[in-house]
């Protein structure tokens, strides 16, 4: 009886600490590796999951989706100064890496996302096949690498910052969190870091427990650009209304697609047939939750933390740069909402598979993401997984659903119907059944306000405010007040009696020799040389708002008084006709994107960050 007894004094010790450890594990917070494209919206979403009890809900990673809204250099240094702010300079960043993938389809280490998979190579360099829908200049990446001039303004400026050879990449951070046990990943940019981490470590996809995505169309009617019901019907042509999608810049073409997914269609589809189960929140969800007139009022008023006021000074700009008087209908409360869905789902159970939350309701639906256009098998020189090759990249199945048109461009001549609505349904997020049908979690609406008299008529409105707003974890200081006898002062020479030398206007395209040639430029006497302004031209080796590494730099060395233009943001003949704002890449995709190009550029490999900050940042 005594070995019987060992035996069951046994199994009741393994059973307690099985028992202990399942415990502990349920007491443990939430992991949260965030992928973000550091659009103005992205950073409402990170500062709201910042803000969530720790003990519930812990912010690991953010990894940087660096081929979309937003420039690499000019993006990792903005959240390396928002985690600052909140006290968080705990949380991994990765963004960029120069790895590539080889013609036979393998991937190499460190792909740095910033091209889609359908364009990468073996090095940073390739076209913007699909980030051409983005606009360059306004409302676009130059406002937003700078968050309209609001970044330098108001974000306090830590230790962390871009650093050659020194950054964490995108893989190394993904990796490495993923690796540490189990994580739930957020997706709010286009899908390329992690669909390359998929395609690269298959042995690590248990431990993600869940992926949250926003973005996509699956049943949306798209609100805007709509004619007036009162309007005549010669006196307003439909633009983008009852669309799936909201590529407002490429409708013409592709009025299916939203931008998220439309940024890498094939990386979108490689995450939604990984097998890791999935919860949605798309256009149809985001749609019915425009930024109010109210809601916008109430926000100005309640700005108790530093959170709070850098989100309504974002969305403020936002707003009074907006396309005409359309704001208030056309501006929603995208990644937001998808992070309020999603920690609400999250905290509400372990167990909670049809979603409950308190923001939005919810529907299983079987999705698939639109790659290619039919009819499959056709070799029209658009494909690079098939044309020209003997063997499908990444054996890809010949004929299948990825074998089809790609589109090209925004004026893709397969895409555009004479007179009517485009045709391509490149990152369309469709209901299908059959074998590519993926059942979906999926947002369909924003749940209305409990309370009738509130002057928030959505719950997630009263969440996000209460939320910013709420003393815990807040943010420690703004630019302002860590450096509270800091003064907005313009330095300008007194060149008195001097004879002024022969006039200059220089113009450089921001690369590090061109920034070396200013400071020759600078140092000449005056009585020789007399630089009177400089003339930036954003079509070469840096990005349009690297333009205030120049402010900076002239500040520094007390030349206020020189004037500084900003050129062309396209090459002649590369801006899109219909729609001046994008355009194409095709001489500055010669440019690599990572290390020794762009992202060593606009950070001046990582000493822009020492410069004093000038009072003339690029503000509208």
């Amino acid at each position: 009886m005594l070995p019987q007894r060992n035996l069951w004094v046994a199994v009741l010790l393994i059973t307690g600490v099985i028992g202990a450890n399942l415990y502990t594990l349920e007491g443990l917070p939430r992991r949260v590796l965030l992928d973000t494209d550091v659009d103005t919206d992205d950073i409402f979403a990170l500062l709201y999951l910042l803000k969530q009890n720790r003990s519930e809900l812990e912010v690991e990673a953010v990894t940087i989706n660096a081929n979309a809204w937003t420039d690499a250099g000019h993006s990792v240094n903005q959240i390396y100064d928002i985690l600052y702010m909140m006290g968080r300079d705990d949380i991994a960043v990765g963004v960029g890496g120069d790895g590539g993938i080889l013609e036979d389809g393998t991937v190499l280490p460190n792909v740095g996302g910033f091209l889609p998979i359908i364009e990468q190579g073996i090095s940073t360099v390739g076209y913007c096949r699909y980030r051409q829908a983005i606009p360059v200049g306004s409302r676009g990446r130059l406002d937003l690498d700078a968050n309209y001039g609001i970044r330098k303004a108001f974000l306090p400026q830590g230790r962390r910052k871009y650093t050659p050879l020194g950054q964490p990449t995108a893989q190394q951070v993904m990796i490495e969190e993923i690796s540490e046990g189990p994580i739930t990943v957020f997706l709010i940019g286009a899908h390329t870091n992690f669909a390359i981490f998929l395609m690269s470590n298959p042995h690590l996809k248990k431990n993600i427990e869940h992926i949250y995505v926003m973005g996509g169309g699956v049943r949306s009617k798209n609100p805007t650009g709509c004619c007036p019901k009162n309007a005549g019907s010669s006196s307003c042509v439909p633009q983008q209304c009852g669309d799936h999608g909201n590529l407002y810049t490429a409708y013409a073409s592709n009025p299916n697609a939203e931008f998220n997914m439309f940024g890498d269609p094939f990386a979108a589809y490689q995450v939604f047939h990984s097998g890791i189960p999935i919860t949605l929140v798309p256009l149809d969800a985001t749609d019915t939750i425009p930024i109010s007139e109210k809601f916008f009022d109430t926000f100005e008023q309640n700005q108790n933390t530093y959170e709070a006021q850098y989100c309504f000074q974002s969305l403020k700009i936002s707003r009074d740069t907006w396309f005409g008087n359309q704001f208030y209908t056309s501006y929603f409360m995208w990644d937001s909402l998808a992070a309020g869905v999603a920690t609400s789902i999250m905290l509400n159970s372990h167990d909670n598979h049809d979603g409950e939350n308190e923001f939005a309701e919810m529907e299983y639906m079987n999705i698939t993401v639109v790659t290619s256009n039919k009819p499959y098998g056709m070799h029209d020189g658009s494909n690079p997984f098939f044309d020209d090759r003997r063997a499908p990249k990444f054996n890809l199945k010949k004929g299948g659903v990825h074998s089809g048109h790609v589109q090209t461009g925004l004026r893709d001549p397969f895409c555009i119907v004479k007179n009517g609505k485009g045709k391509c349904q490149d990152g369309y997020t469709a209901e299908v059944t059959g074998p590519e049908a993926v059942r979906v979690l999926v947002a369909t609406k924003a749940k209305p306000s409990q309370e009738t008299n509130s002057l928030l008529d959505t719950e997630f409105y009263k969440s996000f405010l209460s939320t910013l707003n709420r003393p815990q974890h807040t943010g420690r200081f703004s630019f302002r007040s860590q450096f509270p006898y800091y003064k907005e002062v313009l330095y300008k020479p007194d060149f008195g009696s001097k004879t002024l030398g022969k006039p200059v206007v220089f113009d450089m395209d921001m690369s590090a020799g061109d920034f070396l040639a200013l400071f020759y430029l600078l140092k000449v006497p005056v009585e020789v040389i007399n630089l009177k302004a400089i003339i930036v031209s954003p079509t070469g080796w840096a990005n349009a708002a690297t333009i205030d590494v120049i402010y900076d730099l002239l500040h520094m060395m007390g030349r206020d008084d020189i004037q500084v233009g900003l050129g062309d943001l396209f090459a002649m003949n590369q801006s899109d006709p219909s729609f001046s704002a994008v355009g194409d890449c095709k001489y500055i995709k010669a440019i690599p994107h990572g290390s020794g190009g762009f992202l060593d550029s606009d950070t001046l490999y990582g000493l822009a960050r020492t410069l004093p900050r000038s009072p003339r940042s690029r503000r509208r």
